[in-house]
Formats: C-alpha cells, sequence, structure tokens
C-alpha cells in the first residue's frame, strides 16, 4: 500500500493511502529537496516505511503488518552528522546530540520510521524522518509528517513491510 502526501500550502499538506485522505502537518520549510540537518524540510521522494515505534504506557500496540516494537523510556534518535550513529536509534543517555523519543508532549506516542537516508546514511543530509501524531492545531514538524492519532492507527493497519510513502513537491 502506497501512502501519498501532496502539499497544501508552506508547513500543510494531504495525505492519502485506500480510500482515506486525512490532513496532515510537514516540516515547517515545506516539502522539498532536503539539503541539510536541521533544515526544517520534508523530503521529496519515496520512501519505504520501516518500522513502527509506540510508547506502551500511554497508547496500545498499533494493528498493522510493519515490524512493531514498544518504546522505552531511555531511547533517542542521533542527530548528530559526525556520528557513527547518525539518524540510528540510541539509548540515551549518549555521546552526541540526539532527540528524545520518550517525550513530554504526545509527537511521538506512536511513530513510523520512514527509511529516509538510512540505506546508506549519509551524514548531513538529514535524521529523524518519521510519520507521527500532529499537534492539535496542525502546526509544522521538524520535518517529519504529522497526523491525528485515529488517522495515523488507520493509516497503520493499512500497511506491511512493502508499503512505502511518497513526498510530492508542489
Amino acid at each position: 500500500m502506497e501512502i501519498i502526501v501532496r502539499p497544501d500550502g508552506q508547513d500543510r499538506a494531504t495525505l492519502s493511502i485506500g480510500g482515506l485522505t486525512t490532513r496532515c502537518s510537514v516540516g515547517k520549510g515545506g516539502i522539498g529537496i532536503k539539503l541539510r540537518e536541521g533544515d526544517g524540510i520534508t523530503p521529496i521522494g519515496t520512501w519505504a516505511l520501516r518500522e513502527v515505534i509506540y510508547r506502551p504506557d500511554r497508547v496500545p500496540r498499533p494493528e498493522t503488518r510493519l515490524p512493531v516494537r514498544a518504546m522505552a523510556p531511555n531511547d533517542g534518535w542521533c542527530e548528530a552528522p559526525d556520528d557513527p550513529d547518525y539518524n540510528r536509534l540510541v539509548r540515551l543517555p549518549h555521546r552526541a546530540p540526539c532527540d528524545a523519543m520518550w517525550r513530554e508532549d504526545h509527537l511521538y506516542d506512536v511513530v513510523c520510521v520512514i527509511g529516509y537516508n538510512d540505506a546508506p546514511v549519509v551524514p548531513g543530509k538529514g535524521s529523524a524522518i518519521f510519520l507521527h501524531l500532529c499537534r492539535t492545531d496542525y502546526g509544522p514538524t521538524a520535518g517529519c509528517v504529522g497526523v491525528p492519532i485515529e488517522e495515523l492507527a488507520q493509516i497503520l493497519a493499512l500497511c506491511d513491510s512493502h508499503s512505502t510513502i511518497t513526498i510530492k513537491g508542489s
């Protein structure tokens, strides 16, 4: 099953899969060619969906045919281009700057890892591109795709190890 994301404004878009179409948020830099770490751009292209990571103290295990694992309080995602663990799940504390997965807000309660810049990893090309929960106001992400929890559950239920996400430019 293919997820399609199309721009609908600077930091907004629509996501479609099967018969479902929903509003979603994208990076504060919009959708485009991702040039570097921290640019806020949601990358154009077609990417595999790698795995689902969920926070078991807040949400039940998502129903999906993608690989699923429970998040741990010390999970992080390495964002340091000069570190050998760049763009990989790590345990915190870590020697380099990382994005904590176990957050106070709910954005990462369910995360689907998008296979951007991971085969192979190119230092500085961008990290931690996820399909995750959006803010209630659909505010911009740091480069990820965000949707409401109800829609994310429906999306993941349609996905398997052959599923992809295609992010289209304007």
